[in-house]
Protein backbone atom coordinates (compact mmCIF):
# COMPACT_ATOMS: atom_id res chain seq x y z
CA UNK A 1 0.00 0.00 0.00
CA UNK A 2 0.98 3.55 -0.55
CA UNK A 3 1.09 6.57 1.55
CA UNK A 4 1.68 10.09 0.66
CA UNK A 5 4.67 11.37 2.69
CA UNK A 6 4.41 14.65 4.25
CA UNK A 7 7.97 15.55 5.53
CA UNK A 8 10.90 13.09 6.27
CA UNK A 9 10.30 9.78 6.37
CA UNK A 10 10.05 8.14 9.71
CA UNK A 11 12.99 5.95 10.55
CA UNK A 12 10.97 3.27 11.24
CA UNK A 13 8.60 1.19 8.94
CA UNK A 14 4.77 2.39 9.23
CA UNK A 15 3.90 -0.21 6.74
CA UNK A 16 3.49 1.72 3.64
CA UNK A 17 5.79 2.16 0.37
CA UNK A 18 6.01 6.17 0.36
CA UNK A 19 4.96 8.37 -2.48
CA UNK A 20 5.18 12.00 -3.08
CA UNK A 21 2.44 12.30 -5.50
CA UNK A 22 0.06 9.99 -7.38
CA UNK A 23 -2.49 7.55 -5.91
CA UNK A 24 -2.20 6.35 -2.09
CA UNK A 25 -3.93 4.76 0.44
CA UNK A 26 -3.03 6.70 3.43
CA UNK A 27 -0.99 9.99 4.42
CA UNK A 28 1.74 10.08 6.63
CA UNK A 29 3.29 13.00 8.19
CA UNK A 30 7.08 12.08 9.35
CA UNK A 31 7.57 15.42 10.19
CA UNK A 32 6.42 18.92 10.86
CA UNK A 33 8.20 22.54 11.16
CA UNK A 34 7.08 24.77 14.13
CA UNK A 35 5.44 26.82 11.28
CA UNK A 36 3.52 24.01 9.62
CA UNK A 37 1.88 22.65 12.98
CA UNK A 38 1.05 25.81 14.41
CA UNK A 39 -0.18 27.08 10.97
CA UNK A 40 -1.20 23.93 9.73
CA UNK A 41 -2.78 24.38 6.23
CA UNK A 42 -1.34 21.43 4.36
CA UNK A 43 -4.11 20.89 1.55
CA UNK A 44 -3.03 17.23 1.24
CA UNK A 45 -3.53 16.51 4.28
CA UNK A 46 -6.72 17.99 4.84
CA UNK A 47 -8.41 16.65 1.44
CA UNK A 48 -7.10 13.06 2.66
CA UNK A 49 -9.38 14.17 6.21
CA UNK A 50 -12.37 15.39 3.90
CA UNK A 51 -12.44 11.77 1.91
CA UNK A 52 -11.89 9.56 5.35
CA UNK A 53 -8.78 8.66 4.34
CA UNK A 54 -6.30 7.73 7.05
CA UNK A 55 -3.43 10.31 8.00
CA UNK A 56 -1.25 8.76 10.24
CA UNK A 57 1.60 11.16 12.62
CA UNK A 58 4.55 10.44 13.39
CA UNK A 59 4.56 11.88 16.67
CA UNK A 60 8.17 11.39 17.22
CA UNK A 61 8.48 13.82 14.05
CA UNK A 62 6.93 16.54 15.63
CA UNK A 63 8.72 19.62 17.24
CA UNK A 64 8.66 20.62 20.84
CA UNK A 65 9.80 23.84 22.90
CA UNK A 66 10.65 22.71 26.33
CA UNK A 67 12.34 26.40 26.80
CA UNK A 68 9.05 28.62 25.81
CA UNK A 69 6.20 27.40 28.07
CA UNK A 70 3.86 29.79 25.81
CA UNK A 71 4.75 28.03 22.34
CA UNK A 72 5.07 24.32 24.61
CA UNK A 73 1.23 25.36 25.37
CA UNK A 74 0.41 26.21 21.25
CA UNK A 75 2.14 23.20 20.06
CA UNK A 76 0.28 21.09 22.30
CA UNK A 77 -3.09 22.95 21.82
CA UNK A 78 -2.01 22.25 17.49
CA UNK A 79 -1.71 18.17 18.54
CA UNK A 80 -5.01 18.01 20.33
CA UNK A 81 -6.60 20.37 17.20
CA UNK A 82 -4.93 17.31 14.62
CA UNK A 83 -6.41 14.47 16.89
CA UNK A 84 -9.81 16.04 16.96
CA UNK A 85 -9.83 15.68 13.15
CA UNK A 86 -8.98 12.08 13.21
CA UNK A 87 -5.52 12.23 12.96
CA UNK A 88 -3.88 8.85 13.84
CA UNK A 89 -0.79 9.80 15.68
CA UNK A 90 1.92 6.81 16.58
CA UNK A 91 5.52 6.07 17.88
CA UNK A 92 6.02 4.14 15.14
CA UNK A 93 5.96 0.66 16.37
CA UNK A 94 5.50 0.82 20.59
CA UNK A 95 1.27 0.41 19.36
CA UNK A 96 0.60 -1.36 16.63
CA UNK A 97 -1.81 0.49 14.26
CA UNK A 98 -4.66 -1.21 12.25
CA UNK A 99 -5.91 -0.55 9.12
CA UNK A 100 -9.15 -1.65 7.61
CA UNK A 101 -7.62 -4.63 5.36
CA UNK A 102 -5.66 -5.69 8.51
CA UNK A 103 -9.08 -5.48 10.96
CA UNK A 104 -10.52 -7.75 8.11
CA UNK A 105 -7.67 -10.02 8.20
CA UNK A 106 -8.00 -10.39 11.83
CA UNK A 107 -11.93 -11.09 11.73
CA UNK A 108 -11.16 -13.97 8.79
CA UNK A 109 -8.96 -15.12 11.18
CA UNK A 110 -11.34 -14.90 14.52
CA UNK A 111 -8.58 -13.05 15.87
CA UNK A 112 -9.00 -9.33 17.84
CA UNK A 113 -6.34 -7.00 17.84
CA UNK A 114 -4.00 -6.65 20.78
CA UNK A 115 -3.94 -4.52 23.38
CA UNK A 116 -2.78 -0.84 22.50
CA UNK A 117 -3.46 -1.55 19.10
CA UNK A 118 -4.59 1.77 17.11
CA UNK A 119 -7.55 1.49 14.94
CA UNK A 120 -8.08 3.83 11.84
CA UNK A 121 -11.68 4.54 12.59
CA UNK A 122 -12.79 2.25 9.43
CA UNK A 123 -10.68 -0.91 11.16
CA UNK A 124 -12.83 0.16 14.29
CA UNK A 125 -16.35 0.13 12.96
CA UNK A 126 -15.77 -3.03 10.56
CA UNK A 127 -14.31 -5.01 14.30
CA UNK A 128 -17.32 -3.08 15.66
CA UNK A 129 -19.97 -4.33 12.53
CA UNK A 130 -18.76 -8.24 13.04
CA UNK A 131 -18.24 -8.08 17.27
Amino acid sequence: MNALLIGNAPPCSLGYDYVREGNYDAVVIGSLTYGQLLHFDLEAVLSALAAGITVLLYEPGLPEAKGNRGLSAALASRRRELKNWGVLFTDGGQKKLVTAQEARNLLASGKRPGAGAVLTPLAREILEEKG
